[in-house]
């Protein structure tokens, strides 16, 4: 019997575009054109009941809905218990904690999640302003696991400045989408890479980039690490099979720190069924204990304490 999946990363598209229009993250950014497809939370309980997923955390298409959480907060309220949101809001706002705060007291919100604007500005208030910490710090006190996505250009700076913050809060659960290593370069990095004349050339293995990245959070358990459809394409087109990165992270960080998301709404190579059936080989070379928290138990641990 294959072995239960908890999805930590699925973007939902509503198809009532005149109840959730795309907004802008930012005023000074030009209006999201609508996608050509849906994912609706109707459409993704059924995905998930075809293929074993128990749970999902429904994480804001910020790049199509903004700050406008309302798609995914009123999913999770007709589906309790299996639909858990994770929202995007800005962290520069003052009013950002306290609205974080009523959100997680009357939305069951599960978590914050970080999220840069432009790749190629590279920044840190967005993460480290005193503005951006008194987010941190209400996700802190109210036991709600913090989310970053970090692009590649970003990595030498940023991990070194969270790896600070994950001390100053060592009981938090912090996710790094997409693992915060190479092999998370997303589709819009590369064709940024290629329109510039760079040839996108990954590490390999044994090693595969992390110990030149994620692995100075060897020390850190509160930091963990989600691999999802992001990961498996770059893998893919690197003729790596999965499996390898995934024990290669298991030997650095223990079983207790990886988890597993489709990215569904977002990317889409491959169907839901085929994602959940990569999640499932990737973990080929693991234990089926190791395998279980990979696929299902870190996730269903931290986000059942979260709020």
């Amino acid at each position: 019997m294959a072995l239960p999946l908890f999805d930590t990363h699925a973007h939902l598209i509503s198809d009532d575009w005149d109840t959730y229009p795309p907004r802008p993250l930012r005023p000074d950014l030009p209006t999201p054109k609508r996608t050509d497809f849906t994912v609706t939370a109707e459409a993704l309980i059924a995905m998930m009941d075809e293929h074993g997923v128990t749970e999902a955390c429904l994480v804001q298409r910020g790049h199509l809905y903004g700050y406008d959480n309302g798609y995914i907060l009123e999913s999770a309220r007709r589906y309790p218990g299996r639909l858990h949101p994770v929202v995007i809001l800005d962290p520069q706002d003052p009013a950002t904690p306290g609205r974080y705060r009523d959100m997680v007291k009357n939305d069951h919100v599960r978590g914050f999640r970080m999220a840069h604007t432009r790749p190629w500005i590279l920044d840190t208030a967005w993460v480290s302003s005193p503005q951006s910490m008194e987010v941190w710090k209400a996700c802190a006190d109210l036991g709600t696991p913090m989310t970053l996505i970090l692009f590649m250009k970003q990595l030498p700076y940023l991990l070194p400045l969270i790896k600070i913050i994950a001390r100053r809060f060592p009981d938090l659960p912090i996710l790094l989408d997409h693992g915060g290593m190479p092999y998370g370069m997303t589709q819009y990095e590369v064709r940024l890479a290629e329109e510039a004349g760079e040839e996108v050339r990954l590490p390999g293995p044994p090693h595969f980039g992390i110990d030149q990245t994620i692995e100075i959070f060897t020390d850190m358990p509160n930091v963990h690490f989600k691999i999802t459809e992001i990961n498996m394409e770059r893998l893919v087109a690197e003729n790596v099979r999965p499996a390898h990165i995934i024990r290669r992270m298991v030997d650095s960080f223990g079983p207790d720190r990886l988890m597993w998301g489709s990215d569904v709404g977002q990317s889409t190579l491959w169907s839901y069924a085929e994602k959940a059936a990569m999640a499932r080989a990737a973990a080929d070379f693991l234990t089926e204990e190791e395998a279980r928290k990979f696929l299902h138990d870190n996730a269903a641990r931290v986000y059942s304490r979260a709020g």
